[in-house]
């Protein structure tokens, strides 16, 4: 079976599904409460057992699924991989109210302790890059590494969030095929890499009753973002080492800013993927694996 960043037979990459992925994997799918909310969890326990955890956390209105390319890399690798959706996405019971930064963070520190992990590599992916980066000055005991995959949370040009509310709001009130993949569309920059699997699990998460594009993405409202966002000063606060991952597509900054911002961090190695937006861990997924097993080896 070809993996995901290899060329299958017709010379084109292969996305590999969720199921292909996780198959024959020893694994778990199942809910924990963590901090009242019913939180869906997928957890491969590791090949020994004191091996160390790697904990997968995703974008705005993401899910466990955006992981499709990694898990199966972490996990061959040795280590205890878990993934989980945030309150309000995924399957993950929602929330009554819009979500900020505290939210998540409270949120992910009582999934550590409902799952009695100590200490965790959190990778996070542009939400949870902005998570990882508020997270980790605030709970150091509790952070080994965190890898920012394109994090997000930095103040941009007001039109590019205009744009993604008005993409995600479309898909929520419609989430017809075509829409919910042209809201994929806003962080994956290649749409032939955008599987059908994933667009059918979005569309039926975006489908559940009661689902909140509202209080998910409260964080691309300008005010709110304002108080929550991410300065120069989080990067260069960060208490543990970081792999920063960039794109020569990101739509939040160029190259050079990428480089800039990983030169803030006091223990910051930079990878930049090519001929990906903003989802490096999914259009990149053979450098993204490979550069992130080395980095966390580095680190055990």
């Amino acid at each position: 079976m070809s993996r995901a960043g290899n060329p299958s037979q017709a010379g084109r990459t292969h996305f590999a599904t969720f199921w292909e992925e996780i198959a024959d994997l020893a694994h778990t799918l199942r809910y924990v409460d963590a901090g009242g909310y019913r939180t869906r969890v997928l957890d491969f326990e590791g090949a020994a057992p004191d091996a160390q955890t790697v904990v997968l956390a995703s974008g705005t209105s993401g899910h466990i699924e955006a992981w499709t390319q990694n898990v199966r890399a972490f996990a061959e690798a040795g280590f205890r991989v878990v993934g989980y959706d945030y309150p309000g996405h995924g399957y993950t019971s929602l929330s009554d109210h819009p979500l900020e930064i505290r939210d998540y963070e409270e949120h992910l520190l009582a999934l550590l302790d409902a799952l009695e992990l100590q200490r965790v590599h959190l990778a996070g992916e542009s939400l949870g890059g902005w998570l990882a980066l508020k997270f980790a000055p605030k709970h150091p005991d509790r952070l080994r590494t965190v890898i920012l995959s394109a994090p997000g949370g930095r103040m941009v040009g007001e039109s590019r969030l205009d744009r993604t509310q008005s993409v995600s709001a479309h898909a929520v009130s419609e989430p017809t095929f075509e829409n919910v993949k042209k809201r994929l569309q806003v962080v994956i920059h290649d749409p032939d890499h955008i599987t059908d699997e994933l667009v059918r699990v979005r569309q039926a998460i975006y489908a559940r009753e009661g689902f909140s594009m509202a209080n998910v993405s409260a964080l691309r409202e300008p005010e709110r973002r304002r108080r929550n966002q991410v300065t120069d000063a989080d990067f260069a606060a960060l208490p543990v080492p970081a792999l920063m991952v960039w794109t020569d597509n990101e739509p939040t900054g160029d190259e050079a800013e990428g480089a800039r911002l990983c030169a803030l961090i006091p223990d910051g190695e930079y990878l930049l993927v090519r001929g990906a937006a903003h989802w490096p861990q999914w259009e990149g997924a053979a450098e993204f694996n490979a550069a992130a097993v080395a980095f966390l080896k580095k680190h055990l």
